[in-house]
């Protein structure tokens, strides 16, 4: 294989990121490729997020990537990418070449008939859901009783049992931590890089990744203390 490549690795879950569950194994892929010839791997870029969200500020750096440098945006397994059919046509718009290592000999005509054929699906089981739904509030409105298939409980009602008004404050805060320690799982293999390269000082740290334009969740540049929080998350 010869040529330039941004691999670009992406999880569902922060538990998966910072445990490598999945990452390992894209990774590999990614090698099992690229094995033989005279390629050049120029970045490597981590997602924790939903193959349903196009708002992935990983995969945009790493299409960047592609775009300042010629390279190929190089992904272990074509459902990594992407499921969602715009989202998918709109990187093909962009210009940015992409591979799968799962199907490299796939056109973006394939590609996107596949993407297609994913959405459909989702669409498809969410129309489901919605109906089985609908049939179960008949029931209830019409005063019978429904039991779940699920827990085997006897529901008379939808939704929270104390309605809309239970207030949960606690789970703005959760949201919150979940998502740095999202953050935390991605940049974390790029500190670690650095680091085995002798012991740098957090203020070395900060610089190094200032300098290969990692920035942090705020978009912001690196100080030494935003490197230490990461640190502290990983433990």
């Amino acid at each position: 294989m010869d040529g330039k490549f941004v691999a670009y690795y992406r999880v569902s879950t922060a538990k998966q990121g910072a445990s490598g569950l999945g990452l390992d194994a894209q990774r590999q892929a990614v090698r099992d490729y690229l094995n033989g010839g005279a390629w050049e791997l120029i970045g490597e870029f981590e997602e924790v997020e939903s193959g349903k969200r196009s708002d992935r500020p990983e995969l945009a750096r790493a299409m960047e990537r592609c775009r300042l440098t010629g390279a190929k945006l190089l992904i272990a397994k074509l459902d990594r990418l992407s499921r969602n059919v715009h989202f998918l046509s709109g990187l093909m718009e962009q210009g940015v070449d992409f591979v799968a290592c799962d199907m490299p000999t796939a056109n973006r005509l394939t590609v996107h008939i596949m993407a297609a054929v994913a959405q459909q699906e989702r669409e498809a089981i969410s129309a489901r859901t919605k109906a089985a739904m609908g049939s179960i509030k008949a029931k209830l409105d019409a005063g019978e009783e429904y039991v779940s298939r699920r827990s085997g409980r006897t529901l008379t009602r939808l939704g929270s049992p104390r309605g809309l008004t239970v207030s949960r404050p606690d789970l703005g805060t959760q949201a919150l931590r979940e998502k740095a320690d999202a953050f935390a799982a991605r940049v974390l293999p790029t500190i670690r890089e650095v680091q085995s390269e002798g012991s740098p000082s957090l203020a070395v740290l900060a610089d190094r990744l200032n300098a290969m334009q990692v920035q942090t969740a705020r978009g912001k540049a690196w100080t030494p203390m935003a490197v230490k929080r990461v640190l502290d998350r990983a433990g």
